[in-house]
């Protein structure tokens, strides 16, 4: 039996697709981590640019260089201890030279994309079905975390998004192309609207433009029949966990709460389940 025909049983290939999907957890992490210093960086080079100065010469800085080091000692971190999940329980989530906390968030992300990869080999076998499944929920879990902790949706993920699920169902892969087509175009409207009618009433700003796009590529995977499902779970997830906020810590008032995470989960769940969450219980609400 070939390499390929090998990792395609059934038996074998979640458990090889869940390794995969730690692999690439990890380089998630280091995306959520490092892109939106890189965007700091070029935003500095381009008013100083725009100011007629001559940008500072800083050392290159993108997603593969430098090595990840501790952000508290500077320690490079060697490969033994950058094995998904099962370093952080090693070194006991401290880093191994200063004793500095490493956040459950590195494998809590390695854990969650680990997990899709092994449920969408399940799922669809070796296919492009399940390549592009863990691509969208992988990319997906990346503008949730870097939204929470920025308040941006970067357009160098969301726009890739959106155009490689046009590109995809142009085989039919999640959902046929002209309903993804108008998928992309509801959601980015649906959002603009929504942004639109809440400044004219109240004079601020609701939302920003990356949840525009952000829906927009979820609309571009999964068709505008999906989008009614996407904004509701969004919508009430967000109130839930806005309220629920708001009550508990004091220091969240007043503050903006950022969409994307919502929208993002959203978009994960209808992915894996939305057609049989739409049979169940839509029909029930209705």
């Amino acid at each position: 039996m070939s390499l390929f025909g090998w990792l395609g049983e059934p038996a074998v290939l979640p458990w090889v697709a869940l390794a995969f999907g730690l692999c690439v957890g990890s380089f998630v992490n280091v995306v959520i981590h490092r892109l939106p210093k890189m965007m700091d960086r070029e935003w500095r080079a381009q008013c100083a640019e725009l100011a007629g100065r001559e940008p500072n010469v800083e050392p290159r800085y993108n997603l593969a260089v430098p090595r990840s080091a501790c952000p508290s000692c500077g320690h490079r971190i060697g490969a033994l201890e950058n094995v998904p999940v099962f370093s952080w329980i090693w070194l006991r989530g401290k880093c191994s030279a200063c004793g500095a906390a490493i956040g459950a968030r590195y494998p809590i992300v390695e854990l969650a994309c680990g997990v899709i990869a092994a449920y969408a080999a399940s799922r669809h076998g070796f296919t492009l079905a399940a390549l592009g499944t863990l691509f969208f929920c992988c990319s997906l879990i990346a503008l949730a975390w870097i939204d929470f902790d920025t308040q941006l949706l970067p357009d160098d993920l969301t726009l890739p998004l959106l155009w490689a699920g046009l590109a995809l169902n142009l085989g039919g892969t999640f959902a046929p192309l002209g309903s993804a087509v108008m998928g992309a175009i509801a959601g980015y409207l649906a959002l603009w609207l929504i942004y639109w009618m809440f400044k004219l009433v109240t004079g601020k700003e609701g939302m920003g433009y990356g949840d525009f796009k952000l829906l927009a590529a979820i609309g571009a995977w999964l068709g505008w029949q999906m989008l009614p499902l996407v904004i509701l779970m969004s919508s009430i997830v967000g109130a839930v966990v806005g309220i629920a906020l708001i009550a508990f810590d004091r220091d969240r008032r007043g503050k903006p709460i950022p969409f994307g995470p919502y929208l993002a989960a959203a978009g994960v769940i209808a992915l894996l389940w939305g057609p049989e969450i739409s049979r169940r219980w839509l029909p029930v609400v209705a």
